[in-house]
């Protein structure tokens, strides 16, 4: 087996070695953004001496997604003049991308496949946050854009190195569609996740606070970093040779909703958005992604039709032990807090055939609870109901937190209630019970776990309040390593 070498080990060794040029460029622009006096000559010095890269971003700033029928550019200082600092530095790093990780010749046939699927998928993604808010300061658009596009820069960094490493992972990723082994296999190999490998990348080489807070937190409710979430997860569900319709439908109805716009007009405008980053990938010479880019109109046009969200998820024992299993793993090698919270509620879900399941947070001041994550039907409308203050002593929540147990309310009328509480806390949160949990680390109460059956109707069994107690339990245990 390959010895775990960590992200820091791959971070230096991708800055200095495999990608120093792209890293140098970077840092460079970065450096200039805080310049403003001088930021405009020095840009155009710090690319003149590569005259394809210059060729390359004067194409895209010529471009009509760039250049609304001005007179077109010939310098990049001018360019950076007409679109603006940030506009211009962008098309730079991302010129400087697309070159540093495609031009590579000594990739075997099927690890430059990969790495043209995930160029193509992060390079719409890109597209797609920056069309999510354009109704943003130009700044901030595009700002979003590069954390987009930079958002799997670990993996995609990972891949373009080639040699026999990424040759004997690509065989073995390949082998299985199970997404937990696979992340179990490139943890083995790396000694890290390639999350935590762009967080690390995204640090050393100073790529914003966006990009490290998209990464850190990224069910963060900021318009930002919803953004490059939704943008990402719906360039992923589109990328994939079968589409999951009842994914694909969740992620449209969360974009519009974030847009405040119908599903049939985001989706329109996705098409759109498709569209435009075919021709300016073109631009940007990476003309090797192009047949990677999905047709989305052709995508959305055969897609099944969406699931019924109320479907009932049946216990599903077979779920539960592979989420088990990947929480074992996770309490021996240290893990990232978010990616144990979102294994454990979908184990949860799915595993114990839940409607709904989430994390609620306390507050600094221990006063209120908040929702961190909620996942499962209607899991939007939950979260905005889900701020508890926790100024009753007799607050089932209170109680749970204080005796750092798992609590099993039903409703008022059943004669296997295991805890009576008022009729106005049973009909905000479930007519029918729900199920709650302490999330701590150590000694230290940090918040809950929550389930219930609302949408469906239906009761909690013996069985299911001991599955949820031991999902719970196991991830506490989980988090404390990855605390230590």
């Amino acid at each position: 087996m390959t010895q775990q070498k960590g992200a820091d080990y791959w971070t230096k060794r991708i800055s200095d070695q495999e990608m120093p040029a792209l890293c140098s460029t970077v840092r460079d622009l970065e450096k200039l953004a805080k310049d403003d006096v001088s930021s405009l000559s020095l840009l155009g010095r710090s690319v003149m001496h590569d005259n394809a890269l210059t060729s390359r971003i004067l194409r895209v700033a010529n471009s009509a997604t760039y250049n609304k029928g001005i007179n077109p550019v010939s310098t990049v200082s001018r360019a950076a003049v007409v679109l603006g600092f940030d506009a211009i530095r962008n098309i730079c790093i991302t010129a400087k991308l697309l070159t540093s990780l495609l031009e590579n010749k000594h990739l075997s046939e099927s690890v430059y496949q990969r790495l043209l699927k995930l160029m193509a998928q992060s390079f719409q993604a890109a597209m797609l946050a920056r069309m999510m808010m354009s109704d943003r300061g130009e700044s901030l658009r595009e700002e979003v854009f590069i954390a987009s596009l930079l958002y799997r820069i670990g993996e995609s960094a990972f891949w373009s190195m080639g040699g026999e490493l990424t040759e004997q992972l690509d065989k073995k990723l390949l082998a299985t569609d199970d997404k937990i082994e696979q992340s179990s296999l490139i943890r083995t190999e790396l000694g890290t996740s390639f999350t935590q490998l762009t967080q690390s990348i995204a640090r050393s080489w100073g790529l914003g606070e966006v990009l490290i807070k998209s990464l850190a937190q990224p069910d963060e409710r900021m318009p930002e970093i919803r953004c490059i979430f939704l943008a990402d997860k719906l360039s992923e569900i589109v990328s994939q040779p079968k589409v999951n319709a009842e994914e694909l439908h969740k992620r449209l109805s969360q974009a519009a909703e974030m847009l405040d716009i119908s599903v049939d007009e985001f989706t329109e405008k996705f098409i759109d958005c498709s569209e435009i980053t075919h021709k300016l990938a073109i631009e940007y010479g990476a003309k090797a992604i192009v047949s990677y880019l999905p047709n989305t109109a052709d995508v959305l046009e055969h897609v099944d039709a969406p699931i019924e969200l109320t479907e009932i998820r049946q216990t599903n024992q077979g779920y539960q032990l592979s989420k088990l299993r990947q929480l074992t793993h996770y309490a021996v090698v240290k893990t990232d807090f978010n990616q144990i919270m979102h294994t454990t509620l979908e184990g949860m879900l799915t595993g114990v055939g839940l409607d709904r399941c989430g994390v609620l947070l306390l507050s600094p001041s221990r006063k209120l609870l908040q929702p961190r994550v909620m996942m499962g039907d209607g899991a939007e409308l939950l979260k905005q109901a889900f701020v508890i203050e926790l100024d009753d002593p007799r607050s089932v929540f209170t109680q749970c937190i204080g005796q750092k147990k798992s609590v099993w309310v039903n409703a008022p009328t059943s004669k296997e209630c295991k805890v009576q509480i008022d009729d106005v806390l049973v009909e905000r949160f479930s007519q029918n019970g729900f199920l709650l949990a302490p999330l701590f680390v150590g000694q230290k109460v940090l918040g809950l776990f929550y389930a219930d059956r609302q949408g469906t109707g239906r009761c909690f069994e013996q069985e299911d309040f001991d599955s949820f107690t031991h999902f719970s339990e196991l991830a506490n245990v989980c988090f404390g390593v990855s605390m230590t």
